[in-house]
């Protein structure tokens, strides 16, 4: 099929680019690599009177070392990322993500603001953002407003921008000290979403405790979610002495709604949750008390 017929604009900055939606309203869609949205359009998924192409869009690219953080333009590529060694050095854990993302075809073209705005619950970015704290730069007509990722998704393709935001840029804090990072999932084919998937963050003290931690899910719910419980339940035990298995039970065990579907049944899918948490725990650990 083809897409139905729409108007296209291109903005040059990030100004013009959110007075367009707040003019065009609903029947607008602003479009970064579109990986994601083309597919949509071209089989009638998605129908759009106007289309607002962010590619040409000034100061919406970028990865630069903050007090405390990293920031990252939402036009940033997954490709540009994958291949910056500050991003390496200050956020293991979306350095590593980057690879499991699709193909090198789409991280050529996706961006890092595409992937968190489209909000795809088996995407790798946003169970990152979650894990980590990140928090989402956004600005709209009224000015400009930070987002927690936590805060951010609501649910299936479903975010807190309004008709007339635009995602501009996200800030990760940066974790110093003995840590470990790890991201793991199960998924059919290489390239395809994940039916299940975890992000590992893991701080430990001199004495090897944990001290700090973070562990984001993906593909087990309407929007990424993270295992408060399981974080709550390590913290200050001396992270050798934490059994893999028990945080990934605790990670499945207040999980709801899990999606049930042709790839996977909602028990499978917790099945292969806590072993995907299991690993991704043991090698985040691993790395952090090696440090």
């Amino acid at each position: 099929m083809k897409p139905a017929a729409f108007d296209y604009h291109v903005p040059s900055t990030a100004a013009e680019a959110v007075s367009l939606l707040a003019e065009l309203g609903e029947d607008a869609k602003a479009i970064a690599g579109g990986q994601s949205l083309v597919p949509m359009l071209a089989l009638r998924l998605a129908v759009l009177e106007h289309l607002v192409d962010l590619r040409r869009v000034e100061g919406m690219r970028g990865i630069e070392r903050r007090d405390g953080s990293l920031w990252i333009g939402a036009g940033t590529t997954q490709a540009a990322i994958e291949r910056d060694a500050e991003v390496a050095s200050a956020v293991p854990l979306l350095a590593r993500a980057t690879p499991l993302i699709g193909h090198f075809q789409i991280r050529n073209r996706g961006t890092i603001g595409g992937s968190l705005a489209h909000a795809d619950s088996a995407a790798e970015y946003p169970a990152v953002a979650v894990a980590l704290d990140a928090r989402l730069e956004v600005l709209s007509p009224r000015g400009a407003r930070t987002v927690p990722a936590g805060e951010f998704f609501h649910g299936i393709y479903s975010t807190a921008l309004e008709a007339d935001e635009l995602l501009t840029g996200i800030d990760i804090p940066v974790w110093d000290g003995r840590c470990g990072f790890a991201i793991e999932e199960f998924a059919r084919r290489a390239g395809d979403f994940a039916i299940a998937g975890a992000a590992v963050a893991v701080q430990v003290d001199g004495d090897g405790k944990v001290s700090r931690c973070g562990i984001g899910l993906l593909g087990l719910g309407s929007t990424p979610l993270r295992a408060v419980k399981a974080e709550a339940a390590v913290l200050g035990s001396p992270a050798a002495d934490v059994a893999p298995a028990d945080v990934g039970d605790t990670a499945m065990a207040t999980l709801e709604s899990v999606p049930s579907d042709l790839h996977a049944s909602a028990d499978y899918r917790k099945h292969v949750g806590a072993v995907i948490v299991a690993r991704s725990w043991q090698r985040a650990v691993r790395e952090a008390t090696d440090a």
